[in-house]
């Protein structure tokens, strides 16, 4: 096959002594055996995303490797001593359960050590959002976690926080890009000054299960506590190194854990993806609860930053929640309970994104806060509690089943967020209700808000430029028309740019650009259009809603809006 001459280029640097002999070998036999894969590994640089840098593990500028980590790192520490010059510039590290993490996160310490950066680094796996917490903890002016999220085993990534704990945002993320893109891989300093490396682990743990207790318990009597049977699976990820032991400071006893599941390996083995929006992931964890008449379920990904919830219907009957779901009775809650203790001042604010349930605009009305939406991502949640240090924030979700309690941690948080389901559940059987109970009474007080997603999978060059391709049809031939419903304002937030329709109005839009579209129609249904950061995907969600009259009609209802997603996606050739 003909491969460009750029991309040759590429593999002919990989070949010098530069990169050491079995990165070369490699090379090599993908030269003669994989000429497509050789040039899917070089064709670009793997770029930082929506959830930082993600990529398959091998040789190449479009890999995970130590060279490709090892630039990143290197550029990143010329940053931060330009940045922090005459400081002690110190780094926090920690890693996730998947193949060469360890070894990939020992490459990164290396690298900053060599650069004379003193660095903090976990002696095991351990839950991204304790990396996030151990960043403002130990006053490191950077973070680094080794994670692919619940990306397939093939996958690793490389994940940079700021000295406020959270993600790396504009205009740091840009600024530390062109750093990088400066550098030769020859640059990169790979030998150790070990002196500078220090091994963190149970001090940090329990700062972290304090604070953790601290943020998301809300008074729940013991008896209700022992009241309430919980399955709990941490899909052979981090979050088996902190949630059983947070659920037990708790008082939280009767936790019965996915015994199968609860050994970390990075190759999944019980599951097609370790990924608890899939409903899959949950199939084990569903079953022991059936076993043990569980009330809850809950899955956490690899790092163990989202958490997945099954809770029993109306019917007893056990029920997967959607991450909109569990954020809508999260915040609902959260901003009750502060309600009640009198902490509303009117100086509040919760935390959501542009293609998460409208649902939580509404709740926030409802106790007069402020609901600041931001681009998919929690960097930009962690960026409101940064940018506006004046107002305090609750909490905050997005609908791929992340979840914040508080800003002691500033990325999403499966540990903090399991321990305030469960007292929400607690409270709730308590009283003679229930969690999915409590949801259909949010329904009935906010409107039912019934939300949906498509994630269209393409690979490769010809894939990038077919989603591309999709991008510029919305854009150059909008749809004016959607299942019978006029669309009435599009929103453009690579232009920054929004139109209504119906006045023939252009309005600016005030989040930072990002490809995303965003049609909004008469009967406020809702429809967003995205490829993702981190993935060779482009994804569809869909927001629809109507009154909820009473309990008894949830069924008819659900299936009314649930039609009506079937119909869109149907009309827009979707599936």
């Amino acid at each position: 096959m003909h491969i460009e001459k750029e991309i040759l280029n590429k593999v002919n640097e990989w070949l010098t002594p530069t990169f050491d002999m079995t990165t070369q070998e490699a090379i090599k036999e993908l030269m003669t055996s994989s000429p497509k894969e050789l040039e899917d590994s070089f064709y670009k640089n793997l770029e930082f995303g929506t959830g930082g840098m993600r990529g398959v593990m091998g040789v190449g500028t479009n890999r995970i490797n130590q060279y490709t980590l090892g630039k990143n790192t290197q550029g990143l520490s010329n940053y931060l001593k330009k940045v922090f010059a005459g400081e002690e510039i110190k780094v926090a590290i920690a890693y996730d359960c998947r193949h060469n993490s360890d070894t990939l996160a020992k490459v990164v310490a290396n690298v900053f050590s060599a650069n004379g950066i003193k660095v903090y680094l976990f002696s095991e796996l351990r839950p991204t959002p304790e990396l996030s917490f151990a960043v403002r903890e130990l006053g490191c002016h950077t973070g680094i976690v080794l994670t692919a999220s619940h990306n397939p085993p093939e996958y690793n990534g490389y994940k940079v926080y700021w000295k406020d704990g959270g993600q790396l945002v504009p205009p740091q993320d840009s600024e530390v890009i062109q750093v990088i893109e400066s550098l030769e891989y020859s640059d990169i300093l790979f030998e150790p000054n070990e002196s500078l490396i220090e091994y963190i682990d149970s001090t940090i743990d329990e700062a972290f299960f304090k604070s953790t207790i601290a943020n998301a318990s809300f008074n729940t009597p013991q008896s209700a506590k022992d009241n309430l049977k919980i399955v709990y699976t941490s899909l052979h990820g981090t979050s088996i190194k902190a949630v059983p032991q947070v659920l037990e400071m708790a008082g939280y006893n009767d936790l019965h854990i996915v015994t199968e599941q609860a050994i970390p390996d990075g190759n999944f083995p019980t599951v097609k993806s370790p990924n608890p929006e899939e409903p899959e992931a949950l199939e084990m964890a569903i079953a022991l609860a059936e076993k043990t008449n569980a009330d809850i379920v809950i899955g956490t990904d690899p790092d163990s930053d989202r958490l997945g919830i099954a809770v029993r219907d109306m019917d007893g009957k056990i029920k997967l929640l959607n991450g909109n779901q569990s954020m809508v009775i999260m915040t609902a809650f959260l901003l009750e309970k502060w309600k009640r203790n009198g902490k509303l001042t009117g100086n509040e604010f919760i935390g959501s994104t542009i293609v998460s349930t409208p649902m939580m605009l509404e709740l926030a009305a409802a106790y007069d806060v402020e609901c600041k939406v931001g681009l998919t991502g929690f960097k930009w949640i962690a960026k409101f509690i940064k940018d506006f240090p004046q107002q305090q924030f609750i909490g905050g979700g997005e609908e791929s089943f992340g979840f914040m309690v508080g800003d002691a941690v500033r990325d999403k948080d499966a540990v903090g967020a399991i321990l305030l389901i469960c007292e929400i559940a607690a409270q709730a059987k308590a009283a003679g209700s229930s969690l999915f109970k409590e949801l259909l009474h949010l329904y009935m007080d906010f409107g039912f808000y019934k939300e949906d997603l498509i994630s269209i999978t393409k690979k490769g060059i010809d894939g990038a430029n077919e989603i591309k391709q999709m991008m510029i049809t919305l854009r150059e031939n909008p749809l004016k028309e959607i299942n019978g419903q006029r669309v009435v304002c599009i929103e453009d937030y690579q232009l920054s740019k929004g139109k209504d329709l119906m006045n023939n109005v252009i309005f600016d839009i005030n989040i930072p650009k990002s490809n995303v579209l965003i049609y909004y129609l008469e009967d406020g249904t809702k429809i967003c259009a995205r490829p993702s950061g981190t993935e060779p995907k482009i994804k569809f969600y869909f927001s629809v809603n109507t009154e909820l009259n009473a309990i008894n009609d949830f069924a008819k209802t659900e299936e009314f809006l649930n039609t009506k997603i079937k119909n869109i996606i149907a009309e827009m050739q979707l599936n």
